[in-house]
């Protein structure tokens, strides 16, 4: 057994999805007449260059369902379907998942039972400090089993968690090679999935190739139906209008766009997929010496901002206040955050926390001006830094002195979880399906021991969390948005906008899953 910890280094603001697979939506047929292109090539974008396709790091998680499948999958009503595991059973403490016979490796041996305790085990070690693994495994230590003859992988854990069967039937699974060799993970992948990694290039494209005989995706799914990609490109295009214009060019098949650039490419023929997404989460650094440790000044803050300006501005002119920092497809959303967050006179509420005016304008409170350092990157989100700027702008009108800081993502990250060198960072969600996946960013210990960067200690939160987590799966959701109420009373945190991207298709049909990830089983090339 692992005690658990979480890594120091995880580029959680940029993930899109690391928490399902299966379908939510399928895009129309291009034509009715168009037919499907037999051994074609499907090109793909993404915003950022891939620094590693580990599945278990930051950054692998993305393009992870290509090479990798998992024990489940989450369909499109939310039900959980057929993956690596035929069937399976879970309470809060633990669950057996019984794995379909003949699934093999991208190297041709037999997925055994004990390989997939193996990979639990590997993910799970804290020592490892695999971001994208941790962020999707339960956040209490376990213990895996296997038994090779029966095909089945037993996991029981050391403390309730309510959501077993979503969290470590979603981990892809890697391969004994894989396991092995960690570092070959980097560049080649080791897995079960429908394609292989084939082809590396420093900052693209990277080049998948699809696999014979594969059988067992989401539901049963197989690669050998007509019209399925025999490559798929991955492409790094950091551009939204570059991507929008190789959309309507031909020059990419599958994309996502986010923001304004979304209008140019409405009657133009694209299949579209909308994806739910929560804009601009924003935390606090409540850290010892921080002045944001101060509820009552995080309430004033959060009070002086306008919601609505700031949500129009998030989702490019067409976005709503955030209601959760859920999206709104996620497991428990409800409408919490208007009835809950800080509202009313910012000033009052500053002055009766013997916040007070200088001489020259400037807050201040027991003779230290208040300086925030507000921190965000367009590399996780094009309007954000334009979000930050309306916040800084609120702000100074109260007397606080602000740095406006827009940063790489890299260091974004490095000032989030290593120097701890922020205020205030208007991130973007991290995507997650669950409400218990975001535990380890609003509670328990600091990097480089956690994930709660923010420093956030708030006990409401945390007593809610513990019963949840004794309930199970939804039946708890009841209990989890008490908590996450506990969150927003004491502004903790502050989503921005209740918004939308969407997936597009060029001469192409697929379904995604939450958050907007491609099944890569379901993609068809038309001509």
């Amino acid at each position: 057994m692992h005690r658990r910890t979480l890594p120091v280094r995880i580029a959680v603001v940029a993930a899109v999805i690391v928490a399902s697979a299966g379908c939510s939506g399928n895009l129309p047929t291009p034509s009715a007449s168009s037919p499907v292109v037999i051994g074609g090539t499907v090109r793909v974008a993404t915003a950022s260059e891939i620094a590693s396709f580990d599945p278990y790091s930051a950054f692998g998680t993305g393009t992870a369902r290509y090479a990798y499948d998992s024990l489940i999958n989450v369909a499109a009503d939310g039900a959980v379907v057929s993956g690596l595991a035929t069937n399976w059973q879970a309470s809060a403490t633990s669950a057996t998942f019984t794995l379909r016979p003949g699934v093999t490796c991208s190297d041709g041996t037999v997925l055994k039972a004990s390989d997939v305790a193996n990979a639990l085990t590997y993910a799970s070690d804290p020592g490892r400090q695999l971001a994208g693994a941790q962020a999707t495994l339960p956040s209490v230590p376990f213990t895996a089993t296997a038994d090779d003859p029966a095909g089945t992988v037993s996991v029981t854990t050391a403390a309730p968690y309510s959501f077993l069967t979503r969290t470590l039937g979603l981990l892809p699974i890697v391969c004994p090679a894989g396991l092995r060799d960690p570092k070959s993970l980097a560049r080649a992948s080791s897995g079960t999935g429908p394609y292989v990694l084939s082809g590396y290039t420093p900052g693209g494209p990277y080049v998948f190739t699809l696999r014979e005989g594969y059988a067992w995706g989401p539901g049963g799914a197989t690669n050998a139906a007509p019209g399925q990609p025999a490559r798929i490109v991955v492409s790094v295009v950091p551009q939204a209008s570059t991507v929008a214009n190789l959309l309507l060019t031909g020059g990419v098949n599958i994309a996502t766009v986010n923001g304004p650039d979304r209008s140019r490419l409405t009657g133009r023929g694209l299949g579209a997929v909308e994806v739910p997404t929560v804009v601009g989460l924003t935390f606090f650094n409540e850290r010892r010496g921080r002045p944001l440790g101060d509820p009552a000044l995080r309430r004033a803050l959060v009070a002086a901002l306008d919601r609505a300006g700031l949500a129009n501005v998030a989702a490019g002119g067409t976005g709503k206040a955030a209601t959760h920092f859920t999206a709104t497809d996620a497991v428990c959303h409800t409408d919490l955050a208007a009835a809950n967050l800080p509202a009313g006179d910012a000033e009052q509420a500053l002055r009766s926390a013997g916040w007070t005016r200088t001489t020259d304008g400037r807050l201040a409170k027991d003779g230290r001006v208040l300086h925030l350092r507000l921190i965000t990157s367009p590399d996780v989100g094009a309007t954000l830094p334009s979000v930050a700027e309306l916040m800084a702008r609120s702000w100074t009108a109260l007397g606080a002195q602000v740095q406006l800081v827009s940063e790489n993502l890299n260091a974004l990250v490095n000032a989030m979880y290593q120097e701890a060198n922020f205020d205030v960072v208007v991130g973007s969600t991290p995507g997650f399906l669950l409400p218990a996946a975001f535990v380890p960013f609003f509670s328990g210990p600091s990097p480089a021991e956690g994930l709660n960067f923010a420093g956030i200690d708030n006990p409401e939160y945390s007593r809610l969390v513990a019963r949840a987590l004794q309930e199970p799966d939804t039946a708890g959701c009841a209990t989890w948005n008490e908590a996450a109420t506990a969150l927003f009373r004491s502004a903790d945190t502050l989503p921005i906008a209740d918004g939308a991207s969407t997936v597009y298709g060029y001469r192409t049909t697929f379904a995604v899953g939450f958050g907007g990830a491609v099944v890569p089983t379901s993609i068809r090339l038309h001509g």
